[in-house]
C-alpha cells in the first residue's frame, strides 16, 4: 500500500510526464501517449510508468524509442518539477495493454 506522500508525488510524475509525452508527440501524425499509472518506490528513487500507445501496431517501436531517450525525459522532467522534489526518481517506462485485452475480451463474448 502506497503512502500519501508516494500517491501525491506520483500523481505529479504523472502529470509532468503526461504533458512532456504530449509535446514530443505533437509532430508526429495519428501517435498518441498517454501515461495511464505511476508508481514510485517508497524510498522515491524509482518511478515506473504505465504507458498507453494509441495505435497499438506502434507500440513496440514507440517504447525503442522512449528507452533510447531516457535521459532526456528525465531531463525534461527535472526542469518540470525541481522546485518539488529534491532528486528527480529513475524512470522506467512500460506498456499498458489493458485496452487492448479489454477488446479482446470483447471480441471473444460477441462470438
Amino acid at each position: 500500500m502506497q503512502e500519501t506522500r508516494q500517491n501525491k508525488i506520483a500523481r505529479l510524475l504523472q502529470k509532468e510526464l503526461s504533458l512532456i509525452f504530449q509535446s514530443q508527440t505533437r509532430s508526429m501524425r495519428g501517435v498518441m501517449v498517454s501515461v495511464t499509472r505511476c508508481r514510485i518506490s517508497p524510498d522515491l528513487s524509482i518511478c515506473t510508468a504505465y504507458l498507453s500507445i494509441f495505435p497499438s501496431e506502434r507500440a513496440e517501436e514507440i517504447i525503442t524509442n522512449i528507452h533510447s531517450n531516457e535521459k532526456t525525459i528525465r531531463y525534461d522532467l527535472g526542469q518540470r518539477v525541481r522546485n518539488q522534489l529534491r532528486i528527480i526518481p529513475e524512470l522506467r517506462f512500460f506498456i499498458d495493454d489493458s485496452l487492448d485485452y479489454l477488446d479482446h475480451i470483447d471480441e471473444l463474448l460477441k462470438k
